[in-house]
């Protein structure tokens, strides 16, 4: 596909790094020279220098011939105004990151009225991942499918965990739970299990499973957590305020400390529910004079990554059960797992994502399209919702005797709402949804994960 990328920022970058090395003709434009110089150099992608809100500088990229547009400067007002006219100059899809709570309200006027295709507020999507975390303490991250008919669970195997030493094969049976382990993170490794692979103390392990059987799984293992009650969140910006909503929504109480008076002003308006306090968190007096050690759990959100991994770790000092830490650069991830911080939010790769996924659908409408990807262990591994269509051909043959690719798992089939974790005698059969789990990032077709 033929795709344009506005905006060389952070997201911007990323998505130019990761499109490109997806075999589509990317072309990205920014007004700065050398941002655009050094992309071109990084990723052979073309680069036009300019306003993305110009319609010259559209027609330079190619517009017109271009399958999707995607917009990610950092105002929305100029992301929505370039997708409009893109869409007038012959882009068949756009896509514009709009992260104004203002905006968001009106998503599907400009879905339907404006011709964007997608919209994305990576704040937002970032708020809503840490909610499932919150309401799923027992797990590092959650990933939902299938409508949330399954969920994809990461947790980390500590000492005294009862599946420490057991091989694959034998967890369903000797737990008496239909789960599935799909990935497994050890060190530097990241592998797609097979049936003999043996679980070690400190694994990061992913699990498939519904949200019922996850529970009665973990309550087997003696790691199910409380439900979360209270969260402080430390930073005010705009995951912040969408985090806060939600939670007063499903009857979590939240207290939010931001160094800024005039956001504390306006958040103490815009959320009757929670209790703004005005205060520098980075002073430990502070979070221990407002409680922090009574939390179930606290959420990091600076703007800083560095502020936020030295607070999550005073949190979990101070044995706060649940401690989420937003970071966006990739280097110190690693870091923080060798530290024991697990819950670790991006809001640049939860928007990636997304986006991505997006893409993989509009790549192959006709066929058996994506209709959900999420990135999972460390960004290193895809999980991926398709739809079986007409053209797969491997129709009713017994999953065991299927060629697929290596790297590649079938986790889940979804067929007439009834969830099936597949074992060797399964098949997959048309208009079924189906799970792969794979460390090949690039499929985009069901028909990918079978072997030549």
């Amino acid at each position: 596909m033929r795709i344009i990328i506005v905006g060389l920022g952070k997201l911007g970058t990323t998505l130019a790094e990761q499109i490109s090395g997806e075999d589509h003709d990317v072309t990205v434009i920014d007004t700065h020279a050398k941002l655009v110089e050094e992309t071109v150099n990084r990723f052979d992608v073309f680069g036009v220098v300019g306003s993305g809100a110009d319609c010259e500088i559209q027609k330079e990229a190619g517009v017109d011939k271009c399958d999707i547009f995607i917009s990610v400067t950092q105002a929305d007002e100029l992301n929505i105004l370039a997708c409009m006219i893109s869409k007038k100059l012959g882009a068949r899809h756009t896509i514009a990151r709009v992260r104004s709570p203002e905006y968001s309200r009106q998503f599907s006027f400009m879905r339907h009225e404006l011709g964007i295709s997608m919209l994305v507020n990576p704040e937002y999507d970032a708020a809503f991942e840490i909610s499932r975390i919150i309401q799923f303490p027992s797990a590092m991250k959650v990933e939902r499918f299938a409508k949330g008919r399954v969920d994809l669970a990461e947790i980390a195997l500590r000492e005294g965990n009862p599946l420490c030493g057991q091989q694959i094969r034998d967890v369903s049976s000797k737990f008496r739970s239909d789960v599935l382990i799909c990935a497994v993170i050890r060190g530097e490794q990241v592998m797609i299990p097979s049936g003999d692979f043996r679980l070690e103390r400190g694994d990061r392990i992913t699990l498939a499973a519904s949200h019922n059987e996850l529970s009665a799984f973990f309550k087997t293992l003696g790691i199910l957590k409380k439900r979360v009650k209270s969260v402080m969140i430390i930073g005010g910006g705009k995951i912040a305020y969408y985090l806060a909503k939600r939670m007063g929504e499903i009857g979590v109480s939240v207290k939010i400390i931001d160094i800024n008076v005039e956001r504390c002003r306006e958040l103490a308006g815009l959320l009757p529910k929670a209790t703004v306090i005005h205060a520098d968190a980075s002073d430990s007096d502070v979070l221990t004079e407002e409680g922090l050690d009574n939390m179930d759990a606290c959420v990091t959100l600076t703007g800083i990554d560095e502020e936020n991994i030295i607070i999550s770790m005073f949190a979990a000092g101070s044995r706060v059960e649940k401690v989420i830490t937003k970071v966006n650069r990739p280097s110190l991830v690693k870091m923080m797992s060798a530290l024991g911080q697990e819950s670790i939010v991006s809001p640049r790769y939860i928007a990636m994502g997304n986006i991505l996924s997006y893409l993989r659908a509009r790549s192959n409408s006709d066929g058996s399209s994506v209709r959900t990807m999420y990135k999972i262990a460390d960004n290193m591994v895809e999980a991926i919702e398709f739809y079986a269509a007409e053209n797969f051909g491997a129709f009713g043959v017994p999953i065991k005797k299927l060629h697929l690719k290596p790297g590649i798992l079938i986790g889940c089939i979804i067929r007439s709402n009834k969830v099936i974790f597949p074992h060797g005698d399964n098949t997959i059969e048309l208009h079924d949804s189906v799970i792969v789990i794979t460390t090949n990032q690039a499929l985009l077709d069901l028909r990918d994960i079978l072997a030549d």
